[in-house]
């Protein structure tokens, strides 16, 4: 599994990269993601995540995580009216790209009562899930996501 990651210079002194891959292969790996499976994953601040909220989703204000769909037909956050991409010929599965704001991380671990670190994995597993075709718009879809995120996070290597 190939994970990219890159941190925004603000935040590279709270998470480390091989962490947050680590995270992310757990995730994977949870989920039986073929080994030929690549993500890319980025930490960012509250205004980068606005700017792509609202170029993305019409939606003028912070979020907590957006995940970008590289796999045609399934459903990603970042749906617009844009055609799908095409897949490269390399045999890889490319999932697409997982962005969370360190910042809105920071204020919801702190609305939790838990470490910014646990926050973050959940935000990592929840943005892979929508990658991997996982959905919380309806009711029954939510229920069904937040249980596997715990699931997968009762299993998975935090700290």
């Amino acid at each position: 599994m190939e994970i990219n990651v890159l941190i925004d210079q603000d935040f590279e002194a709270y998470l480390g990269v091989g962490w947050l891959a680590e995270v992310a292969r757990q995730v994977l790996s949870a989920e039986q993601a073929s080994p030929d499976t690549e993500l890319s994953l980025v930490i960012t601040g509250q205004e980068r995540i606005r700017q792509l909220n609202w170029e993305y989703l019409s939606k003028d204000r912070p979020t907590d995580v957006l995940a970008f769909s590289m796999l045609a037909g399934l459903p990603a956050e970042s749906e617009t009216s844009a055609p799908p991409f095409v897949a490269p010929p390399d045999g890889v599965l490319h999932l697409g790209e997982v962005i969370i704001s360190y910042p809105q991380a920071v204020i919801q671990a702190e609305e939790n009562g838990h470490p910014v670190r646990k926050e973050i994995a959940l935000l990592v597993i929840h943005g892979i899930l929508h990658l991997l075709g996982y959905d919380d718009e309806k009711p029954e879809e939510k229920r069904r996501m937040r249980a596997r995120e715990k699931e997968i996070l009762s299993a998975i290597k935090v700290d």
